[in-house]
């Protein structure tokens, strides 16, 4: 354990910023799993809204500096890619 107070500080704070990361982390891929299964069901319709909530966590994400612009825009194309096959 850190005995400074600005490290100790510090701790707290990386605490926090953790646990934000890991939650919109999660999130996005909740998103993506509902794409997949909605793939996988076979529901277009289905597949095209949650590409739509998908890709607006995934945005979200990149915005908050979670992932990097090209990760962000791999996830996506390939979930695109994903739901046109099915037309």
């Amino acid at each position: 354990m850190a005995n400074i107070k600005s490290a100790k500080k510090r701790i707290l704070v990386i605490q926090k910023k953790t646990l934000r990361n890991k939650m919109i982390k999660s999130a996005v891929k909740t998103a993506i799993k509902k794409v997949n299964a909605a793939i996988a069901a076979g529901d277009q319709a289905a597949a095209a809204e949650a590409l739509k909530n998908a890709t607006s966590a995934i945005d979200k994400a990149k915005s908050k500096g979670i992932f990097h612009k090209n990760t962000a825009s791999r996830k996506v194309a390939r979930l695109t890619k994903a739901v046109n096959r099915m037309a």
